[in-house]
């Protein structure tokens, strides 16, 4: 047992050097370095792209314009730092993504749900925002960190037995509900208000937001409460988005009167 007391002190002063802040101000746990996460996303999205067949043409330029718009619209530190490019995937899910090294992907079934160009730029925005807010490193950071937590507690308490399993799996679902998922919750709700104020910086009308979500209520279908989710409940993102519009209606303004008028036709 002795060597459990230092084995904590380490972890925690690993911990303590690993913190960074999130562009809202929100302290982070990053222990992996950005350039393997850039390096796994790359793999990634090459090997998603061998699995799933993807579309060109009128409706990849749409969805390129959006994305483009929203790039520039960065300040020039941010848009240098990634490999920014996206890909339209033919699936029936309204489901988008990005990946660290801003490997973006969008699904067709997402074009019946986001109308028009500006409910596109909410959920790329969101996308690109999560990418640049280092949640993916903060995410595999703290799975990681509590794995470790767990295992050493049940080398501490002796928990090697059925009975001790029982308890482990117990003390598993507490973390997965106490700290994993309201960890998700917390970055989804970091990205919408980030990525409400990009899409506005970029010239898109950010009230398409609120349609949006709209939209995706409209879809239907059972959902978990919310502290059963990663995501927050269609109800609470929309009551946040309606608290932060004003803000990004003035920076709306301000960027149609810069001259940033994105216009994408949509095929």
């Amino acid at each position: 047992m002795r060597w459990i007391k230092p084995f904590a002190i380490g972890a925690l002063s690993l911990a303590l050097a690993a913190c960074t802040t999130s562009p809202t101000g929100r302290q982070q746990l990053t222990l992996v370095s950005d350039a393997q996460l850039d390096q796994m996303g790359a793999q990634a999205f090459e090997q998603y792209q061998q699995e799933r067949p993807t579309v060109g043409g009128a409706t990849h330029r749409y969805v390129q314009c959006v994305a483009s718009a929203l790039v520039s619209a960065l300040p020039p530190r941010q848009r240098e730092s990634q490999n920014w490019q996206i890909r339209v995937f033919e699936a029936e899910d309204a489901n988008a993504f990005a990946l660290p090294g801003g490997y973006m992907g969008v699904n067709t079934g997402l074009l019946k749900v986001a109308r028009n160009q500006d409910q596109l730029a909410a959920v790329i925005g969101h996308e690109i925002t999560h990418v640049l807010a280092r949640h993916a490193n903060e995410r595999v950071s703290t799975q990681t960190a509590t794995q470790l937590g767990l295992s050493v507690l049940s080398s501490a308490a002796g928990l090697e037995g059925a009975g001790g399993q029982q308890i482990m799996g117990a003390l598993g679902m507490g973390a997965q509900y106490g700290i994993l998922m309201p960890f998700s919750r917390r970055h989804e709700s970091e990205a919408d208000e980030l990525g409400l104020y990009l899409m506005a910086d970029a010239g898109f009308d950010p009230r398409a937001s609120l349609a949006l979500w709209e939209n995706m209520s409209a879809q239907g279908g059972a959902r978990p409460p919310a502290w059963l989710s990663s995501h927050p409940s269609h109800g609470q993102r929309t009551q946040d988005l309606q608290a932060r519009m004003n803000e990004a209606l003035g920076r709306y303004e301000r960027a149609r009167q810069a001259g940033r008028t994105p216009d994408c036709p949509r095929p």
